[in-house]
């Protein structure tokens, strides 16, 4: 017996300078924590930003493309001159460079419909961003009301022991003063050793709570982690007479992310079909294109030498005459063209208009058409589907209050009615007109119903508090 005790002194020992070094967390600091640093909303907003980038790519369409590009290279053998395009032999270094583009002039609003669509996809990311961040508050709240009923439960287990000391110690002078059997003393001890047993089982799923807790704020599992304990009774709760819940109802329609997520997911759908209806008329484009090119082998005229030469010569009368042409010669000198004359002098341009009817292309764009119709009348279901679980989800924690609240008071007349027959039971025992073990049996109905009281009474104000934050009222003690 004195090994428990000593077991159960010194896990209190062990835990005190704990709670005194670590900061206390109350519901709204955890929550709030929670909604910056927990993976999945982490996630989440990781989505959220691709779909913003997915929106920024759809406005970036509507603007001309440009691409430039250059390439050098050596070309030999039978060729062709890419600055003069006839055919060489000769062995040359070659470069080119170009500029082109074009621009979406008609496209029965393809583009104006796929910018509306990815703007409602990227507002629907981030109401997915708000619902795992209600839903990670939902779940630290329930952990943390569990942690809170864990804590009270090992109070309630710690005085049990204390009870169950001093009646040991009282029955154990009695049983060596011969006035009691040693009988008693034994069932005692099997009862302090049930009792420990009960404490250390609450206090090892306060712990597990605490771990979970962690697991949800995202902090390391060895960090010290204190929570405040606000008394049951003092947590704030409004009258369940004004959560009814079809005035719930109404009101969660109007705030609950997953609700206005599936909304713009609609809209984003009707947005695709009439995008990809468009895919199916033809489209009118623009394009452009600025190029040159140049060689190493190119040749210019560098100088020009005018001179007189008799072409020929005649014979008049015996006598011989040459034969002067009306015009001189010229004689011309070649010499490299310059790399930025070759690029001035094949400088081209083009400017076009482009229409492109699609005829057949396998079925892509009708069948994109049709899947992206049926995709709509899909989200048309899960948003009906979503309203009727919120509908169903709000008059079940409804019902679920009203009888956590009948069972808490049902519970505590229980209580009352087991510590009134505690007390007797002490007085009789006490004279010696109780057994020990209808002692231990009174003293464990009132354990259980206290351990009961207090699940049904955090049962009530869990389900009250969810109530509350489906009313729009979000979450605290």
């Amino acid at each position: 017996m004195r090994k428990i005790l000593s077991l159960l002194l010194f896990i209190a020992a062990f835990k005190a300078p704990a709670q005194q070094v670590s900061e206390k967390w109350d519901l709204r600091k955890c929550v709030d924590y929670a909604m910056k640093n927990n993976i999945s909303v982490k996630q989440s907003e990781v989505q959220a930003r691709i779909s913003a980038l997915q929106l920024k790519q759809s406005k970036l369409y509507q603007y001309p493309t440009a691409n430039f590009g250059t390439g050098i290279g050596l070309q030999f053998g039978r060729s062709v001159d890419p600055t003069t395009n006839q055919f060489t032999t000769s062995e040359l270094l070659y470069q080119n460079y170009s500029l082109q583009g074009g621009a979406q002039l008609y496209n029965w609003g393809r583009i104006k419909h796929s910018i509306a669509a990815s703007q409602f996809s990227a507002e629907a990311a981030l109401a997915d961003v708000a619902k795992t961040a209600n839903d990670i508050a939902l779940s630290v709240c329930t952990y943390y009301l569990q942690v809170l009923a864990a804590r009270e439960q090992t109070n309630i287990n710690s005085v049990q022991i204390q009870q169950t000391t001093a009646q040991l110690n009282d029955t154990r002078k009695r049983v060596e003063a011969g006035s009691l059997p040693e009988l008693n003393l034994v069932e005692l001890q099997a009862q302090l050793a049930s009792d420990s047993s009960n404490y250390i089982s609450s206090q090892t799923s306060f712990e597990q709570n605490i771990l979970s807790l962690k697991g949800l704020l995202n902090i390391d599992a060895a960090a010290s982690f204190e929570i405040e304990t606000p008394s049951v009774d003092k947590i704030p709760l409004e009258p369940i007479l004004d959560l009814q819940p079809a005035v719930v109802y109404q009101l969660a329609l109007a705030n609950q992310p997953q609700l206005k997520g599936d909304s713009l997911r609609i809209e984003s759908s009707k947005k695709t079909v009439l995008a990809n209806k468009a895919q199916m008329y033809p489209t009118i484009s623009g394009s452009y294109s600025l190029s040159s090119a140049l060689n190493n082998k190119a040749l210019e005229i560098t100088s020009a030498t005018q001179f007189i030469a008799p072409i020929g010569k005649v014979t008049v009368g015996g006598t011989d005459y040459n034969v002067i042409p009306n015009s001189p010669f010229t004689n011309y000198t070649y010499g490299k063209t310059p790399y930025f004359r070759q690029l001035d002098q094949n400088f081209q341009q083009t400017v076009g208009v482009n229409i492109a009817v699609p005829i057949f292309n396998n079925g892509q764009r009708r069948i994109a058409y049709e899947q992206s119709k049926l995709t709509l009348q899909s989200y048309v279901i899960t948003k009906e589907q979503s309203s009727q679980k919120l509908k169903l989800d709000i008059y079940t924690a409804y019902t679920n209050a009203t009888n956590a609240l009948q069972k808490f008071n049902a519970s505590t007349k229980q209580v009352e009615a087991a510590q009134k027959v505690y007390e007797f039971s002490v007085k009789r025992y006490d004279v010696g007109l109780l057994s020990t073990l209808d002692l231990i049996t009174n003293q464990n109905k009132l354990q259980n119903a206290k351990i009961q009281q207090l699940s049904n009474q955090y049962d009530y104000v869990f389900r009250m508090k969810l109530l509350e934050f489906y009313r729009g009222q979000g979450l605290k003690l």
